[in-house]
């Protein structure tokens, strides 16, 4: 438990005018040997968390900084019991459940051309591909050239022909090994996940309910792709929480989600990437999805990554946003997303990569996945 001497600059190690890259960096150097699985005591790693959860959230480090840098009881309690919330802002209200979003799926090209598609294509690196199919057509070209060309006052030519037919025999040999290889591991795959598409859960507190909207969004209406496969709660690399609440994969492009509820208006970027409510600098809430991106891109340089910020209001009233799907985290209503983001995805609507899904699914909080095939 956190004491009113305890100082979360001193706890971080970290400056008072440190930047929010240079807390990050501290608290993720610390957590790895603080935490109780590393060797760490449950006190010191919750007073850690209590630190991060402060100085890493805008409005929470204004409102610490104010009381003197040191938190007050009343503020620790409120960090455990709302962990990745942001503090209550005027006009909200607190019984305010926003509705389940219904898109309309007739005006969504991607979604009539999944029409009667419902095979599915595990890819991999390295798989053989139609090179078996290519191997064995050169080798079917060259068997009858001496028929063709006339070999017999040619000992070289004869020599070079035999070379070929060779090299292709043991080319189409070898293809073939590598791809009944591919075939056995994907039946591996397929044996191991079965038909499961959705791995994790999305959050279950009270005050997670954008989250759980999000979730049956991306359920309901993205999984009409037969390669879309849905992960909830993922870690960073080298973290042990769920830094990001939402990712959705299909072929080789990743989206990562986060799910926020807040005050009605509209919401925009810059061109700076700056988030804006109604034209202004919004600071009522925070997000973490270029930090997200940066960690993703790290992990997987190979996909092609984006981020959406998908938005609910807190109170009754209409949100907007520009809901143009570019930049590092743009605002997006669930209509907004379905549409651009479905579309975006359905550049490889079949394919399910699965190096990459592994990749992926080694960062669900909590899921400890057998070693690849």
């Amino acid at each position: 438990m956190a004491h009113d001497s305890d100082d979360y600059y001193a706890v971080l190690g970290v400056a008072s005018d440190a930047t929010s890259t240079e807390i990050k960096s501290a608290y993720r150097a610390l957590v790895r040997t603080a935490h109780p699985d590393a060797g760490g005591s449950a006190a010191e790693f919750q007073l850690l968390r209590q630190a991060y959860d402060t100085l890493s959230d805008p409005a929470r480090r204004a409102t610490y900084d104010r009381r003197g840098r040191r938190p007050s009881r009343a503020v620790a309690a409120e960090t455990r019991s709302r962990r990745w919330a942001t503090p209550r802002r005027f006009g909200e209200d607190p019984d305010f459940v926003p509705p389940a979003p219904v898109v309309d799926v007739t005006s969504l090209p991607w979604w009539r051309l999944m029409d009667g598609v419902s095979r599915v294509h595990y890819a991999h690196p390295g798989s053989p591909g139609h090179a078996t199919v290519a191997a064995a057509a050169t080798g079917t070209l060259l068997l009858p050239l001496p028929l063709v060309v006339p070999f017999a006052f040619s000992v070289w030519l004869t020599a070079v022909w035999l070379l070929l037919v060779v090299s292709a025999v043991a080319a189409a040999v070898l293809l073939v090994r590598r791809h009944l290889e591919s075939l056995r591991t994907v039946r591996a795959f397929r044996g191991e996940f079965g038909e499961r598409v959705v791995f994790g859960s999305p959050g279950t507190e009270p005050d997670q309910v954008a989250e759980r909207l999000t979730a049956d969004l991306v359920e309901r209406y993205l999984r009409r792709l037969p390669g879309v496969r849905v992960f909830h709660g993922l870690a960073w690399p080298g973290s042990v929480f769920a830094d990001v609440d939402h990712a959705v994969l299909c072929g080789s492009r990743l989206v990562l989600v986060e799910s926020k509820s807040w005050l009605p208006g509209h919401y925009d970027t810059d061109p700076d990437g700056t988030l804006t409510r109604n034209g202004r600098r919004f600071r009522g809430g925070g997000t973490r999805l270029a930090e997200s991106l940066e960690a993703f891109r790290a992990l997987l340089p190979e996909v092609e990554i984006r981020a959406a910020l998908v938005l609910y209001p807190s109170r009754s009233g209409e949100l907007t946003t520009g809901g143009r799907f570019h930049g590092d985290s743009p605002p997006m209503t669930p209509e907004q997303f379905v549409r651009q983001v479905g579309d975006w995805l359905a550049d490889e609507p079949v394919t399910v990569d699965r190096h990459v899904f592994r990749t992926v699914l080694g960062q669900v909080v909590g899921h400890s996945p057998a070693p690849s095939a």
